[in-house]
Order: structure tokens, then sequence, then C-alpha cells
């Protein structure tokens, strides 16, 4: 895939994104006559298919989904299944235990060759399961009872399917096909999916295997959605959250609330809030729809400063007017914007910047230039549209990992030498930068080199300098942009320190510390040259930005994942 496909996956066809704005392309009959189905489904259990299973000691079986990636390998996706009364799709939670030995040997089936193997008249026999031979119908004309003329006019696509096999899968299809207002062509049309996206929801209907790609996952979470395919609306939200950076977070959130995915919601704010600068720079910025700019411009724990959010402001009224045909220039830029303008907190904005940027923009009326400059400078300040409250942001943590301190007169010492750890963490986070700890010999001017690698790929690194007042107080040192750390992966923070060669260092360290509801776990790392490791030394301090609050997700089934190489 190439660089401008970067964003591809937040982009949903046109034909698509109207459609979901009008719900749904089914009657509302026969929407309402489809979730009566799932209702009396959901009411009826079979208790006695799941007494015998547990009799038994048998476990329903679950299915994969694959996951192909541009190195070539593939991730096999083991999902249980939703309780009988999860009517909605919600997400999963990404733990990755390994699989079973007979789970590992379960190759995803090829649909290269599916109509060829059913030319032969004994085909049957050579399918030895229900999934193999299920398969083999697959975009199969072969005792094919309805065909779907699926995608926009002009683009279209006939698709083979088996009432049956639809209608076990879907209420909306039971619906369609057997309910009261069953159809009674031949022929379908449905024109708001695009033909990739339904031939994903077919292949899991079929044999329960999920294929999903960058470029069409949005659209086949909206044709999971609209068929009440709960599953699969659950697998494209977890390759969504594992997708998720700084540069597509601003368009994901706009296509999340198109999709009512609160959980995907949460993580989008998570990362738009800790990298608001990345975010509000990123190209995807610059392509949401109105509610969302709203949305976010009135954000009080955007982490960033206001000039910056101005400026975005400006990029999305450009592009704005080119969607629009309008000449690119201030006058229309200030019409698209409309009310949104008056979010953007002027008055809080430096005064330097404001001087330099906003007054100059031509945006902004004279009268509106001259009351914020008075507001800046007059005793008698003039009431302003404008909020003058700064945003809150967010509030750094801090991850203390020594459990007290020391000095003795031959160390700490350092030369140019590395001292370093390895962590990993629970939950998403985003690092900010390192405590460390400074002289005891009096004060001191000390200059370091902070890095952040993964996999020994460097993520970040800065230089920065610091002054130790002669205390065994840690000092702060930050990297330019706060750092995505993902969960259950280990990273290796690294500190070069050049100053005073004597200088306090943490004992009685902990392998595992609990911080603001985020388990940190610390090992040894073979960077460290300094003799830095679990039980003692430097960087006594990792500070981040973790989880709001508001985002943390409730407990669901677990999603087990596994990587295959292909």
């Amino acid at each position: 895939m190439s660089s401008n496909n970067n964003n591809m996956y937040c982009k949903v066809s046109t034909a698509t994104t109207n459609a979901l704005q009008k719900r749904s392309t089914l009657s509302q009959q026969q929407q309402q006559q489809a979730e009566e189905h799932q209702q009396e489904s959901e009411s009826e259990p079979n208790v006695w298919a799941n007494t015998l299973r547990q009799e038994n000691g048998l476990q329903s079986p679950t299915p994969n989904l694959y996951v192909d990636n541009q190195d070539g390998s593939g991730d096999i996706i083991q999902i249980t299944q939703p309780p009988s009364n999860s009517s909605v799709p919600t997400s999963p939670l990404t733990t990755h235990p390994l699989l079973s030995h007979h789970q590992a040997q379960q190759r995803p089936i090829s649909f290269n060759n599916a109509k060829a193997s059913t030319l032969d008249p004994n085909w049957q026999a050579n399918k030895i399961s229900i999934r193999e031979r299920n398969a083999a119908m697959f975009n199969n004309e072969l005792m094919a009872d309805i065909f779907f003329v699926v995608g926009p006019p002009g683009g279209t696509q006939t698709i083979p399917a088996h009432k049956y096999v639809l209608a076990t899968g879907s209420s909306v299809f039971h619906a369609m096909f057997f309910g009261g207002l069953a159809e009674s062509e031949a022929q379908i049309e449905v024109p708001d999916v695009e033909p990739a996206a339904f031939l994903t929801l077919l292949k899991y209907l079929y044999c329960d295997e999920i294929t999903l790609e960058a470029d069409t996952v949005l659209s086949t979470l909206y044709v999971a959605k609209k068929y009440i395919v709960p599953h699969l609306c659950r697998a494209c939200v977890l390759f969504l959250e594992t997708s998720l950076t700084a540069r597509n977070a601003c368009l994901l959130l706009s296509q999340s609330r198109l999709f009512e995915e609160p959980e995907l919601m949460s993580r989008c704010w998570e990362v738009i809030d800790a990298q608001a600068q990345l975010a509000l720079n990123s190209e995807g910025f610059t392509e949401i729809d109105m509610d969302t700019l709203k949305q976010i411009l009135q954000r009080e724990s955007l982490n960033c400063k206001e000039s910056v959010i101005f400026q975005a402001a400006l990029q999305w009224a450009a592009a704005e007017c080119k969607r629009r045909s309008l000449e690119v220039d201030s006058a229309n830029c200030r019409t698209v914007m409309g009310d949104s303008l008056f979010l953007i907190r002027l008055p809080t904005m430096a005064l330097e910047d404001f001087a330099n940027e906003a007054a100059q923009s031509g945006i902004l009326t004279l009268q509106e230039t001259t009351d914020v400059f008075l507001y800046y400078t007059a005793r008698n300040k003039p009431s302003l549209l404008y909020s003058c409250k700064p945003r809150a942001g967010l509030k750094p943590q801090v991850c203390h990992r020594f459990q007290s301190s020391a000095y003795r007169s031959n160390q700490w010492r350092y030369r140019g030498r590395c001292d370093s750890i390895q962590f990993c963490v629970d939950k998403r986070i985003f690092i900010v930068g390192f405590g460390l700890y400074g002289s005891s010999n009096g004060s001191a001017d000390y200059s370091v080199r902070i890095e952040l690698k993964r996999l020994g790929r460097v993520l970040a690194e800065n230089h920065a300098k610091f002054f130790s007042d002669g205390s065994s107080n840690t000092f702060h040192v930050h990297f330019e942009q706060p750092i995505q750390v993902e969960p259950d992966t280990f990273y290796t923070a690294s500190a070069i320190l050049d100053g005073s060669e004597l200088s306090y260092f943490g004992q009685e360290g902990l392998s595992e510390v609990n911080a603001s509801n985020v388990t940190f776990q610390f090992q040894c790392s073979s960077e460290s040259t300094n003799g830095t490791g679990v039980q003692g030394g430097q960087i006594p301090e990792l500070i981040f930005y973790g989880p709001s609050p508001q985002s943390q997700p409730q407990k669901q089934q677990v999603v087990e994942i596994s990587t295959k190489v292909e």
C-alpha cells in the first residue's frame, strides 16, 4: 500500500456515507421484523445444545479473523461468541494469549478455487468438514437461489448466494427471505455497499473467516451493522483500534460518530488529547465533518497551544472551500467556518502568537482584532465572543519505580555511558518524558540525551539540559511530542547524562508498579552499560499521559489473538 493510503481505511464511499446517514436502505417493516426475530432468538437460547456441549466437554466453535499485512504475514484472531443478551456489537479487548495446538494448526481456507473445486460431480467427497463444504459455496453460482447486484451505478458486481446460509447468520437476511415481507425477486440491488465489503461479509457467514484490509474495513463495518452481524462489527473495530495513530485519529473519530461506536470514539479522543498537535496537523483533520470539527475545537483537554488549534482550523476551512468549489480566501474561510470560529480561545494565545498569526490572518474583523488586543493590554477589558478560559489540557502522571534513593562517594558516575531500562504496560499510554536523578555533590548543570525504542527501533529522542540543586529530587526531561505506547510490548527507555560525576541513584526497585490504573512491568536492558537495572540506578520515573477515566473500557468477552506467517 502506498504512502498516499495512510488514512485510506478511514474513508468510506459517498454512497456508503449517505446511506449510513439515512440509517438503512431496508424498509422500516423489514428492519422491525429483523429486530423482533433477533429478540426472539435471544429470549429462547438453545439450552439443550449448550448443556449437551458442557456434558461432553465440548466448546462452541469460534470464527477466525485473518488480517492481511503488507509484509505478507497474517493474523489469526479467535473471537469468542458474544453472550445471548448482547444485541449491540461492542469493542473487544486486545489481549494476546497463545492459541491451543489445534487452533494453531488450523489454516484459513483458500477461496481462490472455490468454483473450480465443485466442477467435479463428486466434489462433496473431497470436503471433510462442513466448513470446507460451505467454503466451496462461497461466491459460487452452484445451487445459488439469490443474486445481489452490489455497488453504486457504474461499479456494480453481481454476487451469488444461498438464502439458507445468509438467514442462519443474520436476522436481517432471515426477515428478507423468510419473514412476512420476504423478497420475491431473484435479484436484489444493494447500491449502498461496496462489493469488496459485501464479499467479506459473505465469507464470514459461510465459514467464520474474516479478511480485513485497511481500505475496506470501514465499508465492512457498515455492511456488518446494516445486516446486524455483531461479531464482524467487533472484528472491524478491533482492526481500527490497533491501527489508530495521531495521523488518522481525527478522521476516524468522524467516522466512528456515524457508526455509533462509543468505544472507538473514546480511543480516538485519547490519541487526539495526548498528541493534539500531531493530530490537528494531520491531513485527516482537514477531511472531518463540521460537527466533528466543533467537538474538537471545544475540547477542554486538548494538549497543545491555542495557536496550533487556530492554524489547524484555517487549514480545515481552506479544504472546505475546495470541497464547496469556492475560492480559498479569508472571506470564504470565515463563511465556511461559521460559528465554529468562536470555539477557538483567541484571548488565551500568547500575545506574540496572536499578533503574528491570528491578527494578520484576515479571518477576524477589525473590531474583533482590536478587542482582543485591548483584552491583553487594557485595564478595563472589553467583552468578547471568544472564551477567555485556557484549556485544561492533560495532567501528566508519574510512575515511580524505586522505593528510596541514596548516594555514595564513589558512585553514581557517567562518563558517556548509557543508563537503560525496559518496561511494558497493560493499557495504551503516551510517554511524555523521564524523571532523572541529579548531583549528590552540590548544584550542577547536566546535558542529557533521552531515547525511547521499540524492538531496537528509535521512536523518539531528545537532547535537553537541566539544573540539579543538589537534592535527591528528580528532574523531568521531556520529549518534543508524547509517544504512543501500546500494551503488552516491551519498550526501552535510555538516558546518557553529561555533568557532575557523582549523583543520586535509586534502590529497592520494583519489577511491577501500578500508577493511575496502569500496570508497569520492568526488566533489565542489555543496552544499559552504566549499571542501571530493575533493582537500582537511574531513570527513576516515567512521565506519561494515561487513559482518561471516562474512556476506560468495560470488561467484555476475550478476543484471543495469535500471529501466523503465511
